[in-house]
């Protein structure tokens, strides 16, 4: 069983004055895919990295398969590393690229030559085993680079962002690729990424790591499967960095709470009520609404007419990006922290500073404490 547990792991450059990663416990189990998330400067990739033993632990224990690894080296951790760079030697074959480990590790050459022709036909690679790096477009090259790691059999895979050097089309074909391959060997893998779209459609559970602060007493912001943490986040930090465009955020106070739904007053006097267990904060408390860009419906209107009311807003077109199949609306509310952004499925352009009336559906609201918690749904949208 190719279980990774990491127990309190911490890693510090200058003796503990200063933590990059702190106190981050985390169990991945047998082959299961995990994506580690988050802005630059969390520590993703030095978190992996520490996995890999590439980066020595501070504090803490990571065990792969029940056993201590803090003080193995790589290879004796039994892990597959596939870097955001290729790694291939040039002057090398594809077939002596992907072979140069296991001649290292001094391997039958029947057994060199079977598993290397096994992760070729994988990989769909037969045909470029002759040839070398520089005569194989970017995906191609990524492949031999996973293939490498695959002939190694390890007992877990880690990859660091290893699609980010490709052009769109070809991140698309390779996280199917991914995925299949994921499928078939069901090898446990963790796998970093700042694209949102990889972590949502290859990982079983994402974890969100965000940048230390001062009084931080961890990385680790919230750990589960794609749509839990898209539907249900734990704190404002995880709401607005899973999505794109992010969660829309509106200020406010609460005005009236119970188990099952809550009346927020905005600090411009309009009132949202919130499909949420409010129960434990008081009236009077800061809070903060969130909802998603495609759960606010919108109604062009004149800026004579008051639209204004429970649970819709008046607000004025600031900017769009028309995408083809749908647009983004960027609109200005005096309650909201930055712009409102609204997905609507219409292409046609509008003129900036025109009105717009916004409704929020309950069911579909999100809603934080001062702190940035989030209070408990009530009920997911039907649309969920």
């Amino acid at each position: 069983m190719a279980e990774v547990k990491l127990s309190g792991i911490s890693k510090s450059y200058d003796g503990g004055k200063t933590w990059v990663i702190k106190d981050v416990n985390l169990s991945i189990n047998d082959g299961e895919f995990v994506a580690f998330v988050g802005p630059s400067g969390c520590g993703k990739s030095t978190l992996l990295r520490m996995i890999c033993g590439l980066e020595d632990i501070t504090s803490g224990e990571l065990s792969i398969k029940g056993e201590r690894v803090n003080d193995l080296s790589p290879h004796e951790r039994h892990v597959g590393m596939v870097f955001q760079s290729y790694a291939l030697y040039p002057h090398m074959t594809v077939e002596k690229n992907m072979a140069f480990g296991l001649k290292l590790a001094k391997a039958d050459e029947s057994v060199i030559d079977q598993r290397v022709n096994d992760a070729a036909r994988m990989l769909q690679l037969e045909t470029f085993l002759p040839r070398k790096p520089k005569a194989l477009s970017g995906g191609q090259r990524q492949r031999v680079a996973i293939g490498r790691s695959i002939v190694q059999q390890p007992s877990v895979f880690l990859f660091d962002e290893p699609l980010s050097n490709l052009d769109v089309s070809l991140r698309v074909q390779m996280r199917q690729e991914l995925a299949g391959l994921h499928r078939r060997l069901k090898t446990t893998s963790i796998y970093v990424t700042h694209d949102q779209v990889e972590a949502m459609t290859l990982a079983d559970r994402i974890v969100v790591l965000s940048p230390l602060g001062p009084k931080d007493s961890t990385n680790l912001e919230q750990v589960g499967p794609p749509l839990e943490l898209y539907n249900r986040p734990a704190n404002m930090f995880v709401a607005g960095f899973i999505g794109s465009p992010q969660m829309n955020f509106l200020d406010g106070h609460l005005e009236s709470s119970g188990t099952e739904r809550a009346v927020i007053t905005l600090k411009t006097g309009d009132t949202v009520e919130v499909n949420c267990d409010a129960h434990s904060a008081k009236a009077g408390d800061k809070v903060f609404v969130g909802i998603r860009p495609e759960h606010i419906s919108a109604q062009f209107s004149s800026m004579d007419n008051n639209e204004s009311g429970k649970n819709r807003i008046l607000t004025k077109i600031v900017a769009e990006e028309l995408l083809g199949s749908e647009s983004f609306i960027y609109c200005h509310h005096e309650a909201a922290l930055g712009a409102i952004i609204i997905r609507v499925m219409e292409i046609t352009s509008k003129p900036h500073d025109q009105s717009l009336s916004v409704s929020l559906p309950p069911k579909c609201c999100h809603l934080f404490n001062e702190e940035g918690t989030a209070f408990p749904r009530a009920g997911l949208p039907e649309v969920f």
